[in-house]
């Protein structure tokens, strides 16, 4: 260790409290293993060290979330970079080695071995301020939405055991209408003593539309309904306490919507992205959030493989020309993808001629929309690549 080396790898197992970092040479051999606290000056200190091993380091970690972001951007600042190694191929190259032992410094010493003899990883590259804002918001957005699902099944599940008339009378999920009402009033006794007009006046000063519709709806179910149910005090307290946080949950997801809309167009090619039909500015957030830098992506087909909408073949023997669905691809590019596609056909145009096109060759729905999905990659990429927005006509062909 007292002379430099040209070249080592370094493997980090990170962690939200701490990392293990290991570093081995040309022939495997391990020349530093530490741990290192998940704190600037430990981070730089451990940096410092491994540095001064040789000339040149290949770095590897098997994160590239939160828990990393510290060190990534450390090591982005003192001109390194590192490729993600994920945590399937970690786990299965843990057998290749001697031991079953599971601990973090052997976890990092397979990081560093496996970035040693593979060279197709990714590279990990520090987002840019924008795309930072926009993996943040998309990310709180979908924990808000994940939070209203839970709370809404859980409203209709309450109330389902007081009121079953009621809760099959209202879509709970996108009925603001119902949710106004079970603020004031969850039980048929508290319905009926309203009355349909008063209970009409009472949402028509809390800004429902339709408030008559409504009321007369509540009070239907109301009146088929005349037996109490064990429980009901407790269960309209907390079908009211329910319905307030949906509503307030609502309120937040808006201006969240807001937020990644107005960070959505300082993209220089917003403009260019929301030109696809189906790509409004919350899925063109998600998109640039999943995608990254598209220099990494050779042409269309790595962007659709690292979709998972290109298929992997399975041959073996005399049995070739198997296809089947990948297992190690982007879920969060394939959702954009997909639900684009999806919202696409709605329309009329291309996208829904393809889509009718397919299902006439006998696919099926998800196999037609998964078929457009992977043509609209391409498309996306040469309007990105030629910054141009989307035309239904075909442009003309012009001479190289």
């Amino acid at each position: 260790m007292s002379e430099p080396r040209t070249r080592v790898w370094a493997g980090v197992d990170a962690g939200k409290g701490h990392h293990w970092a290991a570093v081995v040479d040309e022939t495997g051999a391990t020349l530093w293993s530490k741990k290192i606290d998940n704190d600037e000056s430990a981070i730089l200190t451990a940096l410092g060290e491994i540095l001064d091993l040789a000339s040149e380091v290949h770095w590897a970690v098997d994160i590239s979330g939160t828990s990393s972001a510290l060190l990534l951007a450390l090591l982005a600042a003192h001109g390194q970079q590192a490729v993600y190694v994920p945590g399937r191929t970690v786990n299965r190259m843990s057998g290749a080695y001697r031991g079953e032992a599971k601990t973090d410094a052997r976890d990092a010493y397979v990081i560093a071995e496996t970035s040693r003899h593979r060279s197709d990883f990714a590279t990990i590259d520090v987002p840019a301020q924008l795309a930072a804002h926009l993996a943040l918001l998309t990310a709180h957005r979908s924990d808000l939405v994940a939070d209203r699902v839970r709370m809404t099944n859980r409203l209709r599940d309450v109330l389902t055991g007081v009121f079953p008339a009621l809760e099959r009378s209202f879509d709970y999920s996108n009925h603001k209408g119902a949710l106004v009402l079970l603020t004031g009033y969850q039980t048929p006794a508290a319905i009926r003593r309203r009355g349909r007009v008063r209970l009409t006046a009472w949402l028509a000063g809390r800004s429902v539309r339709g408030a008559d519709a409504v009321a007369a709806t509540a009070l239907e179910a109301a009146q088929a309904q005349q037996t109490a149910l064990p429980g009901e005090e407790v269960a309209a307290q907390i079908v009211a306490d329910l319905a307030a946080q949906i509503l307030a949950l609502d309120d937040r997801l808006k201006r969240i919507d807001r937020q990644i809309r107005d960070t959505f167009h300082r993209h220089p090619q917003a403009e260019v992205i929301e030109s696809m039909p189906g790509l409004g500015p919350i899925l063109g957030a998600e998109f640039v959030v999943a995608a990254g830098d598209l220099a990494a992506y050779a042409d269309a087909g790595h962007l659709a493989s690292a979709a998972g909408l290109v298929p992997v073949p399975r041959d073996s023997g005399r049995r070739t020309g198997n296809l089947h669905r990948p297992k190690r691809y982007s879920r969060r590019l394939r959702r954009v993808f997909y639900m684009s596609a999806q919202t696409s056909i709605i329309r009329e145009g291309p996208n829904r001629n393809f889509y009718l096109k397919k299902r006439g060759e006998g696919c099926k729905h998800v196999q037609a929309v998964i078929a457009l999905a992977r043509r609209r990659v391409s498309v996306l990429w040469a309007l990105l690549r030629d910054n141009r927005l989307f035309t239904s006509a075909p442009p003309a062909a012009q001479a190289a």
